[in-house]
């Protein structure tokens, strides 16, 4: 901006930075004592955008907000959730809940912030559908969206509201961030760039919309939305001039090898990233992605409904996410709402700090997250945190938990090191079914070859020793700080039987969502 004069009061040091107390003196200064605790309902939708916010505090740190340093990023934070709880107190639900649990103002810090009380899916459907009468500024006042998960999860669908105007501005402050930190590594050069999305929007399933109002925000790049695509289609898309990056659901990057094959090389070789939705893309897939488009870079973009860009993979040597600096607080707690320590797992929760009109505090999305230590370059400073599993991906054996996920990398590690087939490259889909009440655990993993990886493994591994994998792999899934909690005696002793089951590709005994997903784990009574 061509106005850099600071604001008096807290201007840069020497070296450029705000000192601590500045930082919070910004803050204060950024999101007045007026505008943190609006008086009635009325004033809401006079209020600032949080947008206009950032813009005002990077012309007075005169860098981009990806680039203050973490002091200013917390302070201005901390400011702009102390006004969403002064905001949602003016709402006599809202009102009440918070009291239940102590909470009658603004937190005066983060440490006070984690008293708050979280929030699931089902206090989402409770306040923010049918008469909606969680939200603070009325439906009827109009300047809303609606958009809608199919619940894929728990089965029932969840409408999200969000402010029109500032919806528009989380897609360009999201944009900015991908084009800036995320896509400009691997679209280089002077060719044109393309940026398509395979997500269908249809029957008020957001994700269309939602990741589609972010992409067409990165700049320099030519956007297609083109939902579900065949072999042809891709072919004429990838045809054009120039390198290209694609964003899908997990199955939709799974299967692009497949419709790819046929692909002359060129088109092939201008395939750049491929960014998957949330979850985990096998190395099965990852191998076969690499061997038809030799280029490509496979990235996690992780999305809910209710936030549509939680964290970026921004280099493909390393799996952990990064938020996008001023756009929610994103937290990784205990069962108590506590902020985990570094290297830790704990709860996805996040606050969207943009849109005045429905807040919602604190929201579970179902995600594991390990919390990693803070990027702090001087190009990027932001949170990091890597995907650890799905909340409902949990082994129940006796009273015990196990994380599924690790205990499938285990499992699979454990059975390569004993002469077996290497499930983890060669597995589309795995899923374990827990038999309850026989006490039986079963593995399925979906193969192209069924009948030889099965002999394979019967020859090498056998029954036997498959049990003595599942025994010795599942206390290696344990949580750090669960970790002691069981042993190979323990495990023996739940009365548990394992079972290993390779099943063809297409098999109708591994379960699927109705948009094909598939959980890693079910239930059986």
């Amino acid at each position: 901006m061509t106005d850099t004069v600071p604001a008096p009061g807290f201007a840069p040091n020497a070296q450029g930075v705000l000192t601590p107390g500045s930082a919070e003196e910004l803050a204060n200064w950024l999101i007045p004592d007026w505008e943190v605790k609006p008086e009635s309902v009325d004033a809401i939708r006079l209020l600032p955008t949080f947008a206009s916010k950032l813009r005002e505090c990077e012309r007075v740190c005169q860098t981009s907000y990806s680039q203050v340093s973490h002091r200013v990023q917390d302070a201005l934070a901390l400011r702009r959730v102390q006004q969403l709880v002064n905001t949602v107190l003016l709402n006599p639900l809202w009102r009440s809940r918070l009291a239940g649990a102590g909470v009658t103002g603004a937190p005066a810090d983060w440490e006070a912030w984690q008293r708050v009380p979280l929030s699931d899916k089902e206090l989402q459907r409770d306040f923010f559908m049918g008469a909606r009468p969680g939200m603070v500024v009325p439906i009827g006042e109009g300047g809303f969206e609606i958009v809608a998960s199919g619940g894929t999860s728990g089965g029932q669908p969840l409408e999200t509201v969000y402010p029109l105007g500032e919806l528009r501005d989380t897609y360009e402050i999201a944009g900015r961030f991908m084009g800036e930190h995320q896509l400009a590594h691997y679209l280089a050069g002077s060719d044109p760039k393309w940026l398509y999305t395979t997500l269908a929007d249809y029957q008020m399933w957001s994700s269309g919309t939602m990741v589609g109002g972010v992409l067409q925000q990165v700049p320099g790049v030519n956007y297609i939305g083109a939902g579900p695509v065949t072999a042809p289609v891709l072919e004429h898309m990838f045809g054009y001039p120039g390198p290209k990056a694609l964003m899908g659901i997990t199955a939709g990057i799974a299967i692009l090898s497949e419709l790819g094959a046929g692909m002359g090389r060129e088109a092939r070789e201008s395939f750049r990233v491929a960014l998957y939705g949330s979850g985990v893309l096998s190395q099965r897939k990852r191998a076969e992605l690499l061997s038809v488009f030799p280029k490509v870079a496979v990235l996690s973009y992780f999305a809910a409904t209710q936030a549509e860009t939680i964290g970026l993979q921004l280099r493909a040597e390393s799996p952990v996410l990064a938020a996008v600096p001023g756009l929610h607080v994103v937290e990784i707690v205990d069962e108590q709402g506590r902020w985990v320590a570094e290297g830790e797992e704990g709860e996805l929760v996040v606050t969207r700090l943009h849109g005045h009109e429905a807040p919602l505090l604190r929201l579970k999305l179902g995600d594991r997250m390990v919390r990693r230590p803070r990027l702090d370059g001087p190009h990027l400073r932001t949170q990091q945190f890597e995907f650890a599993g799905r909340t409902g991906e949990v082994l129940h054996l006796n009273d015990s938990q196990y994380s599924a996920a690790r205990a499938c990398d285990a499992v699979f590690e454990q059975l390569r090191l004993a002469g077996g087939p290497d499930l983890g490259e060669l597995a589309h889909d795995v899923q374990f079914v827990n038999h309850r009440e026989s006490r039986s655990l079963v593995l399925l993993a979906s193969v192209d070859d069924v009948a030889g990886l099965s002999y394979q493994l019967d020859v090498a591994v056998g029954p036997h020793l498959v049990h003595r994998v599942f025994v010795d792999a599942l206390p290696q899934s344990l949580s750090l700080f669960n970790h002691g909690e069981a042993n190979p005696a323990s495990i023996e002793k739940t009365g548990y039987s394992f079972r290993i089951q390779l099943v063809g590709r297409a098999s109708a005994e591994i379960e699927r969502t109705a948009i094909g997903k598939v959980p890693l784990v079910r239930d059986r009574g």
